[in-house]
């Protein structure tokens, strides 16, 4: 039965990569050098053989970086590479939980390492080509550092947790995790702003003035309490825009990053914002943590009743069961279900971005909102015109020119 599950296993890794290589050129199809009637008045053509030329290359690089994540994968699974890492771990000690700990540190870090000359090279060689790089090396080998130390500490902390609560309940182990991982899920979506982006970025309340007084006059519009606003300092690593949302009750929070209010008029900037308060209004952000706990769950109960199967163990060359292989192999053979399920995700969020939308443009005004989205749709060199069959299986918005078509419904006449 192992020999069956190790083949599945392999067979799930191509295709998932053939099928991948497919989507991407299926895109690649819809490129052109001449500017489509739909995008005049959108892209002039000098910006727009720029961005052509920016997608073909970052699709160029993909192949390359995503061929070399394929074949390291591949042979990590023929050669039995995953257990030849659990025979070293096991060699240092006999602690289940430490075991863990050190093989996927031991397969994490080796792997960020033999993929950080391709970030540097998308950093500082494709990025820095077409003038959205602001990260110096220093920032760079400090945020890699940090990462590092975030996922040891956070990771590995939560790992551990999972581990002994499985010692101590077992197949019951599930339950318990999956009550610390929701609690988990829920403190960081209320405080990673707080906590974690300002190891990152430095975050400063928005200053009084013109701007400030528009998003609080709009919040108090539609009955949106909205005491945190705050500017992030994005150029620091490129001049790309963006904005989010975060937080529940009290702890609720917009952030704007300083490039967006570089580049946007008053009214362009609050009707982002009315956007992203159209997604807490509909309650997008309850349900998406809904999704995700209830998703967490389905998994864990899944895992609990195969975590002790020797054929999964065996599939990889080990031949006593323990959690941390357990985990590699039900990870690759429940990755289909979850493609299915981000598949269904995507589609919720793109509606959920319509919903937001229309938010935006009935309560405040949608010409502003889309010309927002034309200004940062260029100036991230985004793509579009993408293939409509890799939109479906991995935008989580709808493409600019649905959102635009959309948008005019409600323009006053």
């Amino acid at each position: 039965m192992h020999e069956i599950l190790f083949w599945i296993i392999i067979g799930i890794i191509i295709v998932d990569f053939i099928f991948e290589k497919y989507l991407d050129y299926l895109n690649t199809k819809t490129m052109s050098e001449v500017l489509p009637d739909e995008l005049k008045g959108i892209y002039d053509e000098e910006k727009y053989r720029k961005q052509q030329a920016y997608q073909r290359e970052n699709q160029r690089f993909g192949l390359l970086t995503s061929s070399f994540s394929f074949a390291l994968t591949l042979a990590m699974f023929l050669f039995f590479g995953f257990a030849f890492v659990d025979n070293l771990v096991w060699g240092f000690t006999e602690n289940a939980i430490v075991a863990a700990l050190f093989f996927f540190g031991l397969i994490m870090f080796a792997s960020d390492l033999i993929n950080m000359p391709f970030s540097i090279y998308d950093t500082f060689v494709i990025e820095e080509k077409y003038g959205f790089n602001k990260t110096t090396p220093k920032t760079f080998a400090f945020d890699s550092i940090k990462g590092w130390l975030l996922g040891a500490v956070i990771g590995g902390g939560l790992l551990a947790l999972v581990i002994f609560i499985y010692q101590k309940t077992q197949n019951m182990f599930w339950i318990y995790a999956w009550i610390l991982i929701s609690v988990f899920t829920i403190f960081m979506a209320m405080f990673y702003s707080n906590l974690i982006v300002p190891l990152f970025n430095r975050q400063t309340p928005l200053e009084e003035g013109e701007l400030r007084d528009a998003i609080k006059n709009f919040a108090d519009k539609v009955g949106f309490k909205l005491d945190n606003i705050f500017v992030i300092n994005g150029s620091k690593r490129s001049t790309k825009a963006n904005a989010y949302f975060t937080g529940f009750g009290a702890k609720k929070r917009i952030v704007l990053y300083d490039t967006l209010i570089n580049d946007m008029e008053t009214d362009e900037l609050v009707a982002v914002l009315a956007h992203e308060i159209g997604h807490y209004k509909k309650k997008h952000v309850i349900q998406g943590l809904l999704i995700s706990l209830v998703q967490t769950g389905i998994v864990l109960f899944i895992f609990s009743l195969l975590i002790n199967n020797a054929n999964l163990s065996k599939a990889l060359g080990v031949d006593v069961p323990n959690f941390h292989i357990g985990l590699v192999a039900f990870g690759i053979l429940y990755s289909p279900v979850s493609f299915v399920i981000g598949i269904f995700m995507n589609l919720i969020s793109r509606k959920n971005e319509f919903q937001a939308d229309e938010f935006a443009a009935v309560n405040f005004k949608p010409e502003a909102l889309a010309m927002a989205l034309k200004k940062l749709s260029v100036k991230n060199l985004s793509n579009l015109t993408p293939h409509k069959t890799y939109v479906f299986f991995h935008y989580s918005h709808p493409t600019l020119l649905q959102r635009l078509a959309h948008l005019k419904k409600f323009e006053k006449k």
